[in-house]
């Protein structure tokens, strides 16, 4: 896979909805939270696209698998923030579970994927033996 196909996949472009969903969920916050959780959810949501991106762009399988992993983390960061978000009343909860419901599934998306970058690793691994 190369660089010019990542807008191609379907997490990727999950990832890129979800990053949209963040931002119009976060314009709800209150005004001083801009530099709180306004900015986490924010970052935590633009860098899983951004990763998917940055890792298939790469030379090898290998620091594709492993970008995945920090977008699989920014995924993680999300599923936390947006809970907080929700119990502390920021925004409308129905928002919000949407966004968590949109990046569970991206999750489940970047599991898979790195999966099968994983079991084509170790293909790889084995062959060069």
């Amino acid at each position: 896979m190369t660089a010019s196909h990542f807008r191609e996949l379907e997490v990727w472009q999950l990832a890129m909805k979800l990053a949209k969903e963040v931002y119009l969920v976060c314009s709800q916050f209150p005004r001083e939270e801009r530099y709180g959780l306004t900015s986490q959810l924010q970052r935590s949501a633009v860098s899983i696209p951004s990763n998917i991106a940055d890792g298939n762009a790469r030379g090898s399988t290998r620091d594709y698998a492993r970008f995945i992993c920090i977008a699989q983390g920014s995924c993680a960061e999300l599923q936390t923030q947006l809970p907080l978000a929700r119990d502390l009343q920021m925004a409308s909860p129905v928002d919000l579970d949407i966004s968590l419901e949109l990046c569970d599934r991206v999750g489940q998306m970047l599991r898979r994927l790195n999966q099968s970058l994983s079991r084509r690793i170790n293909i790889q691994s084995s062959d060069a033996i």
